[in-house]
């Protein structure tokens, strides 16, 4: 599960490196974090190319009780409420990390050790005039595991245009397993025996 995620300077650079300076429609990114129900910047396909764009994170649930932020990547392609999103509409959600907690509600933070930036798998709707979004997980490595069994479907720089732009590789991509993650806890809990 995903239900938290920051941004940083870093992360707004790398989005206008991957769409260009001209791409003005991404509008000012504050720094911090990003919870569900709030805009972020999203990166999606316009006209065979990347494009970014703001986005509120969360697809309506069907009984209007609270949203949808995550969906399997196991089964997006199945379920009802994703599976047109997935053939048509999918997405990058960069961050420079993102948040778990374990069973005793302690915070950890996970990034990537060599880039700056994570992009995590996602596909958008339209719900009453606003571009929606929702981060696909997938089971846990060794580097989440053991905090949750769940993480976000993290892609490489290289699979972004493929995954968002390219049917057959983002149906592959769906399957794979992401790299290590490097893992910080807010804090140390000492023990005494």
């Amino acid at each position: 599960m995903c239900g938290r995620y920051y941004i940083d300077e870093e992360t707004e650079k790398e989005i206008r490196k991957l769409v260009g300076d001209a791409d003005r429609t991404l509008g000012v990114m504050a720094a911090g974090d990003v919870r569900p129900s709030q805009s972020a910047a999203v990166i999606r396909g316009e006209h065979r190319h990347l494009a970014a764009g703001q986005m509120i994170w969360g697809f309506p649930r069907l009984d209007g009780k609270g949203l949808l932020i995550n969906a399997r990547a196991e089964t997006a392609m199945e379920k009802r409420s994703f599976q047109a999103s997935m053939r048509y509409r999918r997405c990058v959600i960069p961050a420079r990390g993102f948040y778990e907690w374990n069973s005793q509600k302690e915070k950890y933070t996970f990034e990537y050790p060599s880039s700056p930036v994570i992009f995590m798998a996602g596909c958008y709707n339209m719900f009453e005039g606003q571009n929606r979004f929702v981060i696909l997980t997938t089971g846990a490595n060794a580097s989440v595991a053991p905090v949750h069994s769940r993480m976000p479907l993290v892609l490489d720089r290289t699979e972004l245009e493929d995954w968002v732009l390219n049917d057959a590789a983002a149906e592959v991509m769906l399957h794979k397993a992401p790299g290590m993650l490097e893992v910080r806890a807010e804090y140390e809990q000492l023990r005494f025996f």
